[in-house]
């Protein structure tokens, strides 16, 4: 898988050591390594109740938006996003990894074994999100979910 190779270099690329980490994921694709987040990217994590819908309205209006991982033990979502947008995010509820953090990440081509995957493997090219939309998907995310809360309160006192 061409794209899969690039993007695996493309990660492997912000390691300390890129070929260790090669090597990593060719003894174990199913695995996963720890990766310095806050030089090719920043990665914004949501709590997967918002971060699932999220995703959903950047699909409706991207082509393809940049990585995205999640983490089913955690109950969270991982957008990547550019450098240096984990220092600036104000955002309530969110976590940030930028420079001087470390992220979980499997293999791009492969499934992972663990609680990590992801939803939106790297493309390679250094696709990321682009933090304003992000937030603007999240605004549109979560007054869908406020809706849906707002019926299911209504439907129950009707009941």
């Amino acid at each position: 898988m061409p794209g899969a190779k690039t993007a695996v270099a493309w990660l492997a690329s912000v390691a300390p050591d890129p070929g260790s980490c090669l090597q990593e994921w060719e003894r174990d694709p199913l695995g996963v390594v720890l990766l310095p987040a806050g030089k090719a990217w920043d990665v914004l994590v949501l709590p997967s109740r918002l971060g699932c819908p999220t995703l959903d309205v950047l699909f409706r209006v991207l082509d393809r938006p940049g990585p995205v991982l999640a983490d089913s033990a955690d109950g969270r979502t991982g957008f990547f996003v550019p450098p240096g947008t984990a220092a600036r995010w104000l955002g309530t509820g969110v976590r940030t990894a930028g420079l001087g953090t470390w992220i979980v990440v499997p293999h791009p081509g492969g499934l992972s074994s663990g609680p990590v995957r992801w939803l939106v493997p790297p493309d390679g090219n250094g696709t990321l999100t682009d933090p304003a939309l992000l937030e603007l998907a999240m605004h549109e995310a979560a007054a869908g979910l406020a809706a849906e809360e707002d019926e299911g309160r209504a439907g129950h006192a009707r009941g």
